[in-house]
């Protein structure tokens, strides 16, 4: 991952993952449907609606992991080995073994959600969650032992990437009591794309900077605008959640018919409730009367 390329690819899945939620949790929220379980008809029946079942977001994190795990390995030559054969043995290859375990962590992330999702007779979202839940805290772990011989431009990186890290793995904490939180899930979909987009910033001005000449440790102005960045990163990533939010709300409005209806529908259910409520309330208050009418006639002489 000590690559441009390294940085890059996580970036783009996290940033391609980030988009899918984004639509997803705008898709519950103009529906006003379940963030896991969706209620809406599957658009084919036969013999493909089985592939409109399969998880594509567990499959797209078991072969994104993959690929990152079979360039990690290529990318050292002579192989990645655990250790030398000197006298006493020392470590080797500290920082490529903990890309490696991050990758695996994300290839099993994937298998926990397509088993869940696809092979077990019903879908766990505790074992879902908590499998992602997990692999933030190791990834954390990792990630403030990777920063220890870091300075200057790549600590400084690396240090708002593990700030973005901390606060995803506390909502993910929380999700697992909380799962169906529609703020929840919309602070995870913004976390994610955050990480993603700092991930591919990450690999321009470490690897491949826009200027052609590389970032200075000891100079105070790049270890700002560094920080600046960050802040666009913010502010570009949570105009692009509203963005997908407007745009689905139109695209549905125009193709979703139900849409149309759940809004023509509203006010006469509406009032229908209430003029049934006003009904019961009658007869209850007629009730009454016809018992005081009673009560009165037998106790007079």
């Amino acid at each position: 991952m000590g690559h441009f390329i390294g940085h890059m690819y996580p970036g783009l899945f996290l940033v391609f993952y980030g988009l899918y939620q984004a639509i997803v949790v705008s898709k519950a929220a103009i529906f006003n449907d379940s963030l896991l379980y969706s209620s809406r008809p599957l658009r084919n029946k036969g013999r493909w609606a089985r592939l409109w079942k399969l998880c594509y977001e567990g499959l797209l994190k078991m072969v994104t992991g993959s690929l990152l795990i079979a360039y990690e390995i290529s990318c050292v030559t002579g192989g990645l080995k655990l250790m030398n054969r000197e006298l006493p043995p020392r470590f080797m290859f500290p920082k490529e073994w903990q890309h490696l375990t991050m990758f695996i962590l994300l290839s099993l992330n994937g298998c926990v959600d397509v088993t869940s999702k696809n092979l077990l007779p019903q879908r766990c979202v505790l074992l879902e969650k908590g499998t992602l839940v997990l692999t933030f805290y190791v990834l954390l772990l990792l990630l403030v032992s990777h920063v220890q011989d870091s300075s200057g431009v790549e600590l400084q990186i690396h240090s708002l990437l593990i700030l973005v890290v901390f606060l995803l793995m506390l909502v993910l904490t929380v999700e697992l009591w909380a799962p169906e939180m529609f703020y929840l899930s919309l602070i995870e979909t913004f976390l994610f794309l955050l990480m993603g987009s700092w991930l591919i910033q990450a690999a321009f001005i470490l690897y491949r900077p826009v200027t052609g000449y590389p970032w200075q440790d000891d100079d105070i102005s790049d270890i700002m605008f560094i920080t600046t960045f960050f802040c666009w990163h913010l502010m570009i990533n949570a105009l692009c959640l509203l963005g997908i939010y407007g745009v689905s709300f139109f695209w549905h409005r125009c193709h979703s018919p139900s849409l149309k209806l759940m809004e023509t529908k509203e006010a006469p259910y509406a009032t229908s409730t209430v003029g049934s409520l006003y009904k019961l309330l009658q007869e209850g208050e007629q009730a009454e009367k016809e018992e005081q009418a009673l009560l009165l006639s037998k106790s007079s002489p």
